[in-house]
């Protein structure tokens, strides 16, 4: 592995990590100060869910048929900086409609490049420890801008956390430099009406391939499991410590980040030694063991503490996504395009989790809820123990 590429890619994930923290729950604290109303700041967000979710497929088949992963990076951050930009100058409409878009197709792209410039670093064997370095710069960077964009919402203004984010974006691109010409394709051969045929083949059985449905599957019901967990207990915590709420939710987000930057090159580690399976199994693991916990336990600071195990969750899904992709899909030439067929699956199961949560909770109360994404994540590790086969290349060769 290669010094200098290898450094830029821990800054590229720290800065893009930053970055991607000034377009989380910013944009509701600065919009509702705008004067927006709770619909239409759902509206906007939902806008950017959605855009996110239609481009998964799309995005991945263009950075497959891009020849420079370098310059699909450069101007996806380009198109942030744009983003953050529209937020700035004037919250409007049409400003943030079309900040929300750009960035739901830009992060679709990003995140792809990143991992095959990661790939093309590290390898195909060492991919898993590439991973787990990446994860820990992000969960690092998630965190320093957490703390830089609040500082700069509460001692400055909420308009200029997007001036911060939009010059976040300038460091992120000279992270890019060490990383010219790296994992660039070689180029096509000439187009043949038996070549294209050919190629339409070799895609449908790659999306088609067993493992990569499973793998699918496991992924959705993860996320439906998974993604209203912390805004349920978030909504459980405001009504047992009204007064403390802000600052344990606080610590339930920051907590398991700190797991993630601790865990992540440990479990990329596991993963090359001892199979994908296992990592998947410690992660998918941690989400019934929560829902029960969640269910069970009360006392606010237990309800913080739970929050570990969705560190070690997050630590292994976030390695996990891609190196199974990757071992999937790697040698197919639609790698990323496989990984915005898992990243759909994904949006799936997030947009029916905090739906079904929500409901659930009204109807039978928070513990039931609980209990039934509990549910949720025990399906999913069961396929994962008994249905999902092991990908490591080294396993299936012998």
């Amino acid at each position: 592995m290669h010094g200098s590429p290898a450094f830029g890619l821990d800054w590229l994930n720290l800065f893009v990590a930053n970055i991607q923290t000034g377009f989380g729950p910013f944009i509701s604290v600065y919009l509702t100060t705008e004067g927006w109303t709770l619909t239409a700041i759902g509206f906007a967000l939902s806008l950017g869910t959605v855009t996110s979710m239609a481009s998964q497929l799309p995005a991945g088949a263009l950075v497959d048929a891009v020849r420079s992963k370098h310059h699909v990076a450069a101007f996806s951050i380009l198109v942030f900086t744009a983003s953050a930009l529209l937020f700035a100058v004037q919250p409007t409409p049409l400003f943030v409609y079309l900040a929300e878009v750009l960035h739901g197709f830009s992060s679709c792209t990003l995140g792809p490049a990143i991992v095959a410039m990661s790939l093309a670093v590290a390898g195909e064997q060492a991919l898993g420890l590439r991973l787990g370095r990446n994860a820990r710069y992000a969960s690092i960077g998630n965190g320093v801008g957490a703390a830089l964009m609040g500082a700069c919402g509460y001692y400055v203004s909420e308009h200029a956390v997007f001036i911060l984010t939009a010059l976040l974006t300038l460091p992120a691109l000279i992270a890019l430099v060490p990383l010219s010409g790296i994992g660039e394709a070689p180029p096509p051969a000439p187009p043949c009406r038996q070549g294209e045929a050919t190629r339409k083949t070799r895609t449908a059985a790659v999306l088609a391939d067993r493992r990569l449905l499973i793998f699918a599957v496991c992924v959705m019901l993860f996320t439906l499991a998974n993604a209203a967990l912390l805004p349920l207990a978030a909504s459980v915590l405001t009504k047992r410590a009204s007064g403390n709420a802000n600052l344990l939710i606080a610590a339930c987000i920051v907590l398991p980040q700190l797991v993630v930057a601790l865990v992540s090159p440990a479990l990329g580690q596991l993963a090359a030694t001892r199979g994908r399976r296992w990592v998947l199994l410690v992660g998918f693991a941690m989400l019934p063991l929560r829902g029960v916990l969640f269910a069970l336990l009360v006392d606010p600071i237990f309800v913080v503490l739970i929050q570990v195990f969705d560190g070690i969750a997050a630590a292994s899904f976030g390695v996990m996504v891609p190196l199974v992709t990757s071992d999937i899909a790697g040698r197919s030439g639609h790698f990323n395009l496989s990984l915005g067929f898992i990243g759909l699956a994904i949006g799936i199961g997030a947009t029916i989790s905090t739906a079904l949560a929500g409901w659930v909770g009204d109807r039978f109360g928070d513990p039931e809820a609980f209990l039934g994404l509990a549910a949720v994540g025990l399906l999913a590790t069961l396929l994962i123990g008994f249905v999902m086969p092991e990908t490591r290349p080294a396993a299936a060769e012998s």
